[in-house]
């Protein structure tokens, strides 16, 4: 009898251990804490803790051969295109306007030379005069036109994504993160380099690690063929023609931006989280965080303007062949760890390399849980369009902080619940928020400095009631010294 009750109660204790580590958020597993403000200029906030983030232990389930869901296979083999901002339709449209309007000018300059066939020769000389000086004119303004072209495509925010399947969905038809970015960022023009069923790490039935023999498209291996030191046409050109077409136009000086999101493929095929840095430089090209931290050095190179957002992999939920439930990325490990191991390892990489930082993993943006996992995700692990969406929304506060397009309010405060969710809506903070919380945001805000978040009509009068009232009381107190 007395074993019997132990037996029940073991598993009641076991049962209950793996519920709670399913049901509960870990708000002790990592908090984004990012200090900057609207005064930085350059840099990350990274945690003051230098604690490796992926050392947390919890109550895990080991799975092993894990696998991907196929749901967007067809994206791996497809690649990216660049995805060009309005401009250059604009442009082609300015163009062929410019166009029509010249061969109106022709047609109408005949019609009247034909007209003034009768007319004296001093009428003809006369005409001939004004429309020389026309020409003219509007060849000037042709060349100052082309000329504000070259400087707008000059001011363009260039923005380049690297990452698995999460940056190459939607793709096909516009519904990529990269492109809903690209709409909320203004002259912005994105290059998507995503590949689905990558890693961050090369892969490990990758022996060769040298760049000019590593064709590779994991990170380390897509920025090795982008800095040039790889053979981007060997590695591209039968895996992912159209990711190779779309390098091809990246000019990496001119880069001023990289979102960069990898770890769920590495979880999945197990790579290992970090090593040793006395290991060769082969043994740390196929780790995660040693993998990682490499490619940004080779894009620091080629880039040296660019500043740099790390993707942590997003929540998702695992289920068995049947469709029942196993876990969620917080308890199933694949041995090494689970993926939100992986998201932290992410965390230290931004914390390693001084660079930003977004988190898809612990509910410091939005609200993909287990319970609002269906309505994020395709597949358990996908991001549907609305996640997307809502991802690309977030993704943008970021260039948007840093162009000064918006305050630093709007990227700390946005919190986006997806039952609330509109995609067309556009984030306004509370004003008496940001200004009790956010003073140096609020002082900028209040001035209209923010091209993308200006002042209600009613904050603005009240500001300026406030300050002829205390220029008045100070020229009162001036009066009674």
């Amino acid at each position: 009898m007395k074993n019997r009750l132990r037996l029940a109660l073991t598993t009641m204790t076991t049962i209950s251990l793996l519920l709670t580590a399913c049901g509960d958020v870990p708000t002790d597993a990592t908090e984004a804490t990012e200090f900057f403000n609207d005064n930085s200029e350059e840099g990350a906030a990274t945690e003051e803790s230098s604690e490796d983030a992926a050392s947390k232990e919890q109550s895990t389930i080991v799975v092993e051969n894990l696998f991907e869901p196929m749901l967007e296979a067809e994206e791996a083999a497809d690649a990216s295109k660049g995805i060009t901002d309005s401009s250059t339709a604009s442009t082609e449209n300015s163009d062929s306007s410019q166009s029509s309007d010249a061969s109106a000018d022709k047609s109408q300059d005949s019609g009247s030379d034909a007209s003034s066939s009768d007319t004296s020769d001093n009428k003809d000389s006369s005409k001939s005069k004004d429309q020389k000086d026309k020409k003219k004119k509007d060849s000037d303004s042709k060349d100052k036109e082309d000329d504000d072209e070259d400087e707008e495509e000059d001011d363009e925010i260039k923005i380049v994504f690297f990452g698995d399947s999460q940056t190459a969905g939607g793709r096909k038809d516009g519904t990529d993160i990269a492109t809903y970015v690209a709409n909320r960022v203004p002259n912005s023009v994105v290059y998507n380099l995503g590949i689905g069923g990558t890693t961050g790490s090369v892969e490990a039935t990758t022996s060769e690690v040298d760049p000019s023999e590593l064709h590779s498209s994991s990170f380390l291996g897509m920025a090795y063929c982008l800095a040039g030191k790889s053979d981007r046409e060997a590695t591209l050109s039968a895996v992912a023609p159209e990711v190779l077409q779309t390098m091809n136009q990246i000019d990496p000086e001119e880069v001023d931006y990289y979102f960069i999101g990898y770890g769920t493929n590495d979880f999945i095929n197990n790579v290992p989280l970090d090593t040793s840095t006395y290991d060769t430089d082969g043994e740390q090209a196929h780790v995660f965080f040693n993998a990682m931290c490499k490619g940004i050095d080779i894009l620091e190179e080629i880039s040296p303007n660019a500043q740099f957002i790390i993707v942590t992999p997003f929540y998702g939920i695992y289920v068995a062949e049947d469709g029942s439930y196993i876990g969620d990325s917080y308890i199933v490990s694949n041995g090494t760890g689970t993926l939100a191991d992986y998201a932290r390892k992410a965390i230290n990489v931004s914390e390693e390399k001084g660079t930003y930082y977004f988190d898809g993993m612990f509910i410091s943006k939005c609200d993909l849980y287990l319970d609002t996992a269906d309505a994020y995700l395709s597949d358990h692990l996908h991001l549907n369009v609305t996640g997307r969406q809502i991802m690309g929304r977030l993704l943008a506060h970021y260039v948007n902080y840093l162009e000064k397009n918006e305050p630093y309010a709007y990227l700390d405060s946005d919190f986006i619940k997806i039952a609330e969710f509109d995609p067309d809506e556009d984030y306004r903070m509370d004003e008496n928020l940001m200004k009790n919380n956010y003073p140096e945001s609020w002082e900028k805000y209040i001035k209209g400095e923010f091209p993308l978040a200006q002042p209600s009509e009613e904050a603005v009068e009240q500001y300026k009631n406030k300050q002829k009232e205390s220029k008045k009381n100070k020229e009162s107190d001036d009066d009674d010294d």
